[in-house]
């Protein structure tokens, strides 16, 4: 039977992964469980092409699991090791860790700092160790690339003593800049002032130069910054205090506000979906898709501030990647900073979207988290921890 390193990326309702040779550069398989830790979940892989759908018998997240390890098995492949994405990883982790029950109990510490994914991790992870204790984990963090940001990239404006108790900001979605960060090494931009957007149902954006996080939109949660699909992005705490004091609404409602009924969705009314929004009539949609677009290119320039210039702008990312609409209104937005796209080569998704005479370029880049995390992992298991 051959060795796979598994790289597992959990959602409160999926469970994407993947698997890759020990040396986490091939990839052999990739699948998706589908309404993860819920009745009705199903599970599809792609290995070499071809295409398996798996009808899960239970609802719980071990089974979700255990048909992971199955339908693998089935192919001949044998998990080695699994590596996990990890949303939050606190200042305590600026690099992947073999996780122990220290490092878990470390995790779930921070579940505060990210309600809506570190339990699921934290979860898939129990989950592992129940089928199989001796199978090594691995945690790699979202919060790592940015650990190398300049100090007044991580403060907000409090009292000291709450910087020094952790709260400041953290940055997120660093495993998809990481990826990105080592594309632009291969195209010239290593040493390029960027700002990467990646957009999707979480949104955020990041300032990179010479491969490392200068400053990112995402601050203390993965609820700041940008507007995305279903949270809200920059909003004045003030809003908060209010919904609390005169709205009479607990925590948990505000929370459920914050996180599931806010950005694309709450502003349209209609869904957090952009492909729904863009093929809507309703005039709420089209704001809610015009806010989005201003929130991204406000960022940009926001971040280029950071960098004290702007060479590059790329795409990655669910709608960064496949929505040449939204990447159009963006670039349109910043144009008065040189940039002019091609029409033809936004719609083809060609890797550069600018014209040959646009002062600065813009790229499309598809993210590789998943791959991210297993060259981490191996890299960690092999001993090199150079990353």
């Amino acid at each position: 039977m051959g060795k796979a390193l598994i790289a597992v990326n959990a959602g409160s309702a999926t469970l994407k992964f993947r698997a890759y040779q020990p040396d986490g550069v091939q990839l052999l398989a990739r699948g998706l469980v589908d309404r993860f830790g819920a009745a009705g979940a199903s599970l599809e892989l792609d290995y070499g092409g071809r295409q398996t759908r798996v009808t899960l018998a239970g609802s719980g997240r071990d089974e979700a699991v255990a048909a992971v390890l199955n339908v693998l098995a089935d192919k001949g492949l044998e998990a080695v090791a699994v590596a996990h994405r990890v949303v939050h990883g606190g200042d305590r982790y600026t690099s992947p860790v073999v996780l122990t029950p220290e490092v878990v109990d470390h995790l779930a510490e921070l579940i505060p700092l990210a309600p809506l994914h570190q339990p699921a991790s934290l979860a898939v992870m129990s989950a592992f160790a129940r089928l199989d204790s001796k199978l090594t984990q691995i945690a790699c963090f979202d919060t790592a690339f940015h650990c190398g940001q300049p100090e007044v990239a991580t403060r907000f404006g409090i009292a000291r003593h709450w910087h020094e108790q952790g709260i400041r900001r953290y940055g997120f979605h660093g495993l998809s800049y990481a990826s990105i960060a080592r594309r632009l090494g291969d195209m010239a931009l290593a040493s390029q002032r960027v700002v990467v957007c990646h957009l999707g149902s979480g949104a955020s954006a990041c300032a990179i130069h010479d491969g490392r996080s200068i400053a990112s939109s995402m601050g203390f949660s993965a609820v700041d910054g940008l507007m995305m699909g279903s949270r809200p992005g920059n909003l004045d705490p003030e809003v908060v205090l209010y919904w609390l004091e005169h709205e009479g609404m607990d925590i948990a409602q505000v929370r459920q506000e914050l996180y599931k009924r806010s950005g694309l969705l709450g502003v349209s009314g209609l869904s957090a979906d952009m492909r729904e929004l863009l093929a809507s009539k309703e005039p709420a949609a089209k704001e809610a898709i015009e806010l989005f677009c201003y929130r991204a290119a406000r960022e940009v320039a926001s971040l280029a501030t950071a960098m004290k210039g702007l060479d590059a702008v790329v795409f990655t990312a669910g709608i960064g990647e496949r929505s040449p609409e939204i990447r159009a209104r963006i670039l349109k937005q910043l144009s008065w900073l040189g940039f002019e796209v091609d029409l033809a080569a936004n719609l083809a998704r060609s890797q550069r979207i600018t014209t040959p005479h646009s002062t600065r370029h813009a790229y499309v880049i598809a993210t590789d988290e998943e791959g991210e995390m297993a060259r981490e992992a191996a890299a960690l298991l092999s001993g090199d921890v150079q990353l």
